[in-house]
């Protein structure tokens, strides 16, 4: 079964937007091999459109485009003009951030202010960076004996395959994306088939950017084949993978059972967020409750836990609740809505059966955990508290509106309980005291800890990481390194 590539979809709001469901391979739209695959609206239930997938064939044929695109052209491009096409690409994001806001909100279920002032402004923000680092990349000239001379090359890796979630369809890819491109790698991405549109929008761009045929490939389809596809493939020099850490363990697999790929994995997590006695209360309920609710609790970094000192806990608890209650859920095109869907029906029922988790393990359900609405995969933001650590609600990734709390009495005992987790992605610690702020945060497990606020992020400090995290790192000049392999050439000279 087939379809025309360019179709046209309704949004919630009537208005109506053409898409592309065809793959990007070679730099022109082309029908899939694979299944067509239904992607849903989460806030009405209802079909949005089909798009084709990618069987082998069409996997191969992607990595065969952007290992000829390497060898004969992407390679011997100037660092100065890979820097140039990436500016363009931004510019063009720019001129049509309505449009990629609209297919993120639609795909995804996020709001779509949300989408545009932040998560498509900050991709663009993500490409401009890394421009400004394609003509910086250079290796070291070192000195050895007085009639030797060696340096050092930091050169591409190749070709690059990426599997991305659907929590941040158009951010992720640029995460992945921009410092691939800038070190003068070419790439294939797999979308979530859950949310392909705003990446097929954004496809279309690379070539109106300019990147010669590819350069940049994008494919759809299901992880267990799609994507197994492309992690096993021989031709794929690196695997850049956001997800869940089972199946960050699948990517590690077909590395090793094939090339022995360089690998990056961001992977789930249950951050903790940790509340002084003498913190600024109403500031850490602010930034706090955007560590947990921001993007329908739908992030990996998302401070899931909270752990506050019992002296304050009521007072912090009840400051909490106020902000809970601001919280507007509704249609993602609506401009007020905070809170839009769950991504799906599995998700849904996935955060429902944990509110019943919660209350069999004996801790209390303080607010919410219930359907909103009856239409679409809409959950009130949910509050348990008397939680103790040891609990599934406190110990596995919900990916939810729902936060747990906890108390503690002393700061060694917040460190130990923030540690009691098999993710070390990212924590938290609100405090006046700059000795207990440092203190926790070197003591702390993670890739990252914010200090007074929460889920801040910015082009230039890396992302990642512990434990079963996942390694490696996003953004910043940490990320160069991903995406580049050092090679040394030694000199004998004649002296």
């Amino acid at each position: 079964m087939t379809q025309a590539d360019i179709q046209t979809v309704k949004l919630s709001n009537g208005k109506e937007i053409n898409v592309h469901t065809h793959l990007f391979i070679n730099n022109e739209f082309v029908p899939g091999n694979g299944p067509l695959i239904e992607t849903i609206n989460p806030a009405t239930e209802e079909v949005i459109c089909s798009v084709h997938s990618a069987d082998e064939n069409d996997v191969n044929a992607a990595v065969k485009a952007a290992k000829e695109c390497f060898d004969t052209t992407w390679r011997k491009v100037a660092p100065a003009e890979r820097g140039r096409l990436i500016n363009k690409l931004a510019d063009l994001m720019e001129r049509d951030i309505e449009e990629i806001a609209t297919l993120d909100a639609l795909d995804n279920g996020k709001s779509f202010v949300v989408a545009r002032d932040v998560d498509i402004t900050e991709s663009i923000g993500c490409f401009r960076y890394f421009a400004g680092w394609a003509d910086k990349i250079h290796g070291k000239t070192i000195d050895t004996t007085h009639d030797r001379w060696a340096y050092t090359r930091h050169e591409a890796l190749g070709v690059v395959g990426a599997i991305i979630p659907w929590n941040y369809p158009t951010m992720m890819a640029a995460w992945k994306f921009a410092p691939a491109l800038a070190t003068g790698n070419c790439i294939v991405m797999k979308t979530s088939e859950i949310t392909p549109l705003p990446l097929y929008k954004f496809a279309a761009l690379c070539k109106e950017a300019g990147f010669p045929a590819g350069v940049v490939n994008i494919i759809t389809g299901y992880g267990a084949t799609t994507g197994s596809f492309l992690s096993n493939h021989p031709d794929v020099s690196k695997m850049a993978f956001t997800g869940s850490t089972v199946t960050g363990r699948k990517v590690m697999e077909s590395s090793s059972n094939s090339n022995l790929k360089k690998l990056q994995l961001e992977l789930g997590g249950k951050s903790a967020q940790i509340v002084c006695a003498d913190a600024d209360l109403k500031n850490a309920a602010v930034w706090a409750h955007g560590g947990i609710f921001n993007n329908h609790g739908q992030s990996c970094n998302a401070g899931s836990r909270i752990l506050v000192q019992e002296e304050v806990f009521d007072e912090f608890l009840a400051l909490f609740v106020e902000e809970t209650k601001k919280i507007v859920i509704g249609d993602p095109f609506n401009e007020d809505t905070f809170q839009g869907p769950q991504i799906n029906k599995a998700q849904f029922d996935k955060i429902l059966n944990y509110v019943k988790i919660g209350q069999e393990e004996g801790a209390t359900l303080h607010y919410g955990g219930k359907r909103w609405g009856d239409k679409g995969y809409y959950i009130e933001p949910t509050i348990f508290i008397n939680c103790k650590n040891s609990m599934r609600i406190m110990q596995e990734e919900v990916f939810g509106p729902f936060v747990s709390m906890a108390t503690f009495k002393t700061i060694d005992e917040a460190i130990e309980m923030a540690n009691d987790s098999t993710y070390g992605l990212a924590g938290g610690v609100y405090t006046k005291d700059v000795n207990t702020a440092i203190r926790v945060s070197n003591e702390i497990k993670a890739g990252t800890v914010w200090v007074n606020c929460f889920d801040v992020f910015d082009q230039s400090t890396p992302f990642g990481g512990y434990k079963q995290s996942g390694f490696g790192k996003e953004l910043g000049k940490y990320a160069l390194q991903e995406y580049t392999q050092v090679k040394t050439v030694k000199f004998q000279l004649n002296m």
